[in-house]
Formats: structure tokens, sequence, C-alpha cells
């Protein structure tokens, strides 16, 4: 007599491979988008504490821009110095959104006019996890459009 699996029991073991292996690429997927807001709010704080250092150091000024600014942006000054005079004095440099897009709606943007500002991840990644987890970083003007930090003035930017 052979002994061997037969067809039945050859799907049955592949259709629970596949199972287990998207129950695993689903959590990997989750695990990354977590990681990548986790650095994105990191990200957005440390400008903000920048920000501030700048504006004690400068009259209550904060650095103006040209509209919204960016590494890249669709609606003002885009480059490396996308918030004027704040690297290398008071960050290091100015990082770049996690998902590392160069598309030009899609990286953390920077708006002000001297007096107020608003700096925002526009377009990111699991914007509804952050809306549910830290609902006080969520533009109001852009639900779940856009996460950061602005100041009382620059709210509606």
């Amino acid at each position: 007599m052979k002994r061997g699996f037969t067809l039945i029991e050859l799907l049955v073991v592949i259709a629970i491979i596949g199972i287990l292996s998207s129950v695993v690429l689903a959590s990997l997927n989750n695990a990354r988008l977590n990681a990548s807001t986790t650095r994105s709010i990191q990200d957005l704080h440390s400008l903000r504490t920048a920000l501030e250092l700048y504006a004690t150091s400068n009259n209550g000024t904060y650095p103006v821009s040209s509209g919204w600014s960016g590494l890249y942006s669709c609606w003002g000054y885009q480059g490396a110095d996308w918030i004027p005079g704040l690297a290398p004095a008071y960050i290091p440099s100015l990082p770049r959104s996690p998902n590392n897009s160069p598309d030009c709606d899609k990286n953390y943007i920077y708006n002000s006019n001297g007096t107020d500002y608003k700096l925002i991840w526009h377009n990111p990644e699991a914007c509804t996890a952050v809306q549910s987890r830290y609902p006080n970083l969520v533009d109001p003007g852009r639900t779940c459009w856009a996460y950061g930090f602005w100041t009382a003035g620059g709210v509606w930017f």
C-alpha cells in the first residue's frame, strides 16, 4: 500500500497556509502604518518645538512663508529649506514625511504670516487612526486630509 497525501489534504494545507499568510501580511501592514504615524507626529512635534524656539529668539514672530511651503508643495515655495531660517539653528534639518513621496500634495507643509502658523502633513497615511487616537491633531479645515500643529490664529489657514 502506498503512503502519501490525498489531493483534499494538500488543498486543505494550502488553504490554511494562505489564510495564515494573509493574516501576517495584514498585521505587518498595520504595524508599518502605526510606525509611519508615530514618526510623523514626532517629526511635526519636533518642528513645532523648533518653531517656538525660533519665535522666542525673534520677538514672538514665526518664519514667514510664501503660501504653503514644503519639500514638495503645490501651493507655494518648495525646497529643502521649506521653513526659512529654522534649520540648522533650531533643528538639525527639516524632516521629510515618512511616505517619502515626491507628490506635492502628500507631504509636510507649512504656512505662516509671521504672527501665526499652521504645520501639517497633507494627505497623510492612516488619517483615520490619527483622528481616533489624537483628535486634537486633526486639521479642522481638512478633516482627514491633514493633521499637525498650529497656533490659534493659524487654525483656518
